[in-house]
């Protein structure tokens, strides 16, 4: 085994805490549509083939950076569009050399929008 590839072939998730399990249940499966997984543990829930974690926790939303980024190309304004539908309220930023159009922010063929789960997480959608 090459010893300076020991995580590349691995896959990863995002791991995310959340103060309560039942809010966040129906944020991160309703409104965003993510398919529930597995919730066999009383505090802990995965998504979408476990590429998403989410765990009950007292240090929820204290991160205050992005937990969460999902690569959604082309479909950027829609799921923007079809979120804010549901009510998500998209977070605006300052940020060197980027434009915003509406809720999305625009850095050359980049295109980026942030939003807060309940516990106040940021996530974000990336795209061109």
């Amino acid at each position: 085994m090459d010893k300076g590839n020991i995580l590349s072939t691995k896959e990863v998730m995002a791991t995310i805490a959340v103060k309560d399990i039942d809010v966040a249940r129906q944020f991160y499966e309703g409104t965003l549509g993510l398919t529930l997984t597995d919730s066999d543990m009383p505090c802990l829930m995965t998504f979408n083939n476990g590429k998403v974690l989410v765990y009950q926790s007292l240090y929820a939303g204290t991160n205050q950076a992005t937990s969460a980024t999902w690569n959604v190309g082309d479909d950027i304004e829609r799921i923007v569009d079809t979120l804010k539908s549901k009510g998500v309220v998209f977070e605006h930023y300052d940020m060197p050399d980027a434009t915003r159009g509406g809720d999305i922010h625009v850095t050359g063929k980049m295109k980026a929008a942030w939003f807060k789960d309940p516990d106040g997480n940021i996530l974000n959608l990336a795209g061109h």
